[in-house]
């Protein structure tokens, strides 16, 4: 199917502009029914996280305990010299590591973007497994997820200001992803890459505020990070809603609270 003829990039053309004001207010009043979700999701999170986090440290920790046992000592001299092969070796593995990371994260964002379209639904449907959306997938979310890291790269490589731009697309692959099961990654990216340029501004000004708020969690001697670094996706689904929209419903249908 040739991309264009895809209903997603008809409806980015007539997308209305997402008011900014609005779609900030209707995420703050939706964290106080997300919250739960929120924190369950971010526990699974990093639940995932910490083996694959060992597998990177492991193989580095007779340096660090070397190091630390020595701390202090001006005449200290490493004891372990990794050979040059190793790091080669060992950057490869952080590499394959970082994915499956991202796999997994990229599953628990979807299945947290259906349930706030069940909660903005009013919907007791279930939302399924919190893994659910691997299934079928896996190659097409490693592709995004390769697609993100390399454009992310050349972005930084070009002194930084283009990953301003770029930003904004990649935080669309997610929620593109989730609503849109039969679109190929390459149509995602396509997809996701004209509606950010579309609604570049509004829409890195909703991920930043919402981005800096995120943070906020850390305060709550970082407990409270498990709950608010989901937060950015809602205002991210309803910018989706109130633009692409969902084609079970009307497009003059706008959202009021997920």
């Amino acid at each position: 199917m040739n991309n264009q003829e895809h209903p997603i990039f008809q409806r980015i053309e007539k997308a209305p502009k997402p008011d900014f004001g609005n779609i900030l207010t209707v995420s703050f009043d939706a964290v106080k029914e997300l919250w739960q979700p929120a924190l369950y999701h971010g526990l699974i999170s990093l639940i995932f996280m910490v083996p694959f986090l060992l597998l990177v440290y492991a193989p580095l920790a007779p340096f660090y305990i070397d190091l630390f046992q020595n701390m202090g000592d001006p005449y200290y001299q490493p004891e372990f010299e990794y050979p040059l092969s190793f790091w080669l070796w060992y950057t490869m593995g952080c590499l394959v590591v970082a994915l499956l990371i991202q796999l997994f994260n990229f599953s628990l964002v979807a299945h947290f973007y259906k349930v706030i379209k069940l909660k903005d639904a009013g919907s007791r449907e279930s939302a399924g497994g919190y893994f659910s959306y691997l299934k079928g997938n896996v190659g097409k979310i490693l592709l995004l997820n390769v697609a993100a890291m390399v454009i992310a790269v050349v972005a930084a490589l070009l002194c930084y200001l283009p990953i301003f731009y770029v930003m904004v697309p990649l935080q669309l692959f997610a929620v593109i992803f989730t609503f849109n099961q039969d679109l190929s990654a390459s149509q995602i990216i396509k997809a996701a890459f004209k509606l950010g340029h579309k609604f570049w501004l509004i829409i890195f000004g909703v991920v930043l505020i919402s981005s800096m708020i995120a943070q906020l969690g850390i305060i709550f001697c970082f407990v409270g990070v498990f709950v608010t670094q989901l937060f950015v996706h809602i205002p991210i689904y309803n910018i989706y809603k109130n633009t692409i929209g969902f084609s079970e419903i009307s497009d003059e249908t706008t959202i009021q609270h997920p």
